[in-house]
């Protein structure tokens, strides 16, 4: 059997940035983790990979420069319904750094590892099951010991399965495409991020996005619709149907595009985070519900994750009771709790000229309201 002090399921942005800030908060502490994920670097990852302003925030603290990678830098965002809206452009950082996230988790993967923190790759773990003294961790290979596990091993990860096994699925959906780069429509080729929240008034309770990227050097576009499910218990259309619809005015073909899908778990404030030995970080413990937001996300919860952890070790006190209140006290709980409060009224104001009102005629305000409420969250947290 294998001993580790702190034992984390799941190799992707949320388990690598628990690992990073304990090892910057205490760098002797690397040496005593051990991160189990079930892939191999760099493996494919279904993600539009938009880095906010927060998440390179974050990594910068870290001593990280996303400049060491593919990117695609956008300037522009802009927040549409049918066809309009609000524009934001930050004034000292991009509106959003977009990555492929095989690329992204790889290079953050290497950075982990060259703190001392050791990383096995193909391991699948199959239980998790803690007791007063520590956590085993039964995999494909091999058994585990810990005294505190992470659960970074996403929405329907196995850690969740097994210390929650009770726990309800809040799950929102997702459609992406990518396509070459269009060579027709100015506005696609600014490089500017488009989401449109036509799709709300039909029930659907999200937006569609099309922004620019890269695959291998070559330049391409991102496309997607993003449904948190919010208004599930009314008739909606093929998510399909509404993403044609938005590539069709764009002046493409969903035709033979090869699209992709997979299930987001949303945040809720009544949601558990933790157990006695255990803590969940990422989309384990649950994603942006407004947009959908993951990577900048589960960036965050490493960090708050990492400061209960380095305290718990302190005290010699395992049962994580102060990890919620204190995802609650930071900025990336008060962000998520106003992104929660926002969807469910947003969202349920779903009639078409309550959606033109907000994002077309009252644009003052809600930049106003995004910039103190949902952004920005990165530096409350120490």
């Amino acid at each position: 059997m294998n001993n580790a002090t702190i034992l984390i399921v799941g190799g992707g942005p949320g388990g690598l940035s628990t690992a990073l800030h304990l090892a910057r908060l205490n760098p002797l502490l690397a040496s005593r983790i051990l991160i189990l994920e079930k892939e191999r670097y760099p493996r494919p990852k279904l993600c539009a990979g938009g880095l906010t302003a927060d998440a390179e925030a974050l990594l910068e603290r870290l001593g990280l420069d996303l400049n060491e990678i593919p990117r695609v830098d956008v300037k522009t965002a802009r927040f549409d319904f049918a066809g309009g809206g609000l524009k934001i452009r930050p004034r000292k950082r991009y509106a959003l750094r977009v990555v492929r996230r095989d690329e992204f988790d790889s290079w953050l993967a290497d950075k982990v590892r060259e703190r001392g923190v050791e990383i096995r790759e193909g391991v699948t773990v199959t239980a998790v099951i803690p007791d007063p003294n520590g956590v085993t961790v039964e995999t494909d290979a091999e058994r585990f010991r810990a005294e505190i596990l992470v659960g970074a091993d996403g929405s329907n990860g196995v850690t969740r399965r097994c210390i929650l096994p009770n726990e309800p699925l809040s799950a929102s959906r997702t459609l992406e495409i990518i396509t070459p780069s269009p060579n027709a429509g100015k506005a696609l080729n600014t490089g500017d991020a488009f989401f449109d929240f036509f799709p709300v008034p039909k029930n659907v309770a999200g937006y569609t996005w099309n922004f620019p990227t890269q695959v291998k050097g070559q330049p391409m576009r991102c496309w997607g619709i993003y449904d948190s499910n919010l208004l599930s218990n009314f008739k909606r259309p093929a998510l399909q149907d509404l993403l044609a619809r938005e590539m069709e005015q764009r002046g493409f073909q969903m035709e033979k595009r090869k699209i992709q899908s997979h299930p987001i778990r949303r945040f809720e404030p009544q949601n558990r985070f933790s157990a006695p030995r255990v803590l969940l970080v990422g989309d384990a413990a649950g994603a942006d519900p407004l947009f959908g937001e993951g990577v900048s996300i589960a960036l965050g919860y490493g960090a708050v994750a990492a400061r209960e952890i380095a305290e718990a070790l302190q005290r010699g006190e395992f049962s994580f009771r102060g990890y919620k209140s204190r995802l609650a006290r930071s900025g990336l709980g008060q962000a998520l709790f106003a992104r929660w409060v926002i969807a469910n009224l947003v969202y349920s104001l779903k009639w078409a000229w309550f959606q033109f009102l907000l994002w077309r005629v009252l644009q003052p305000v809600v930049a106003l309201a995004a910039w103190v409420f949902i952004l920005n969250w990165s530096k409350r947290i120490k």
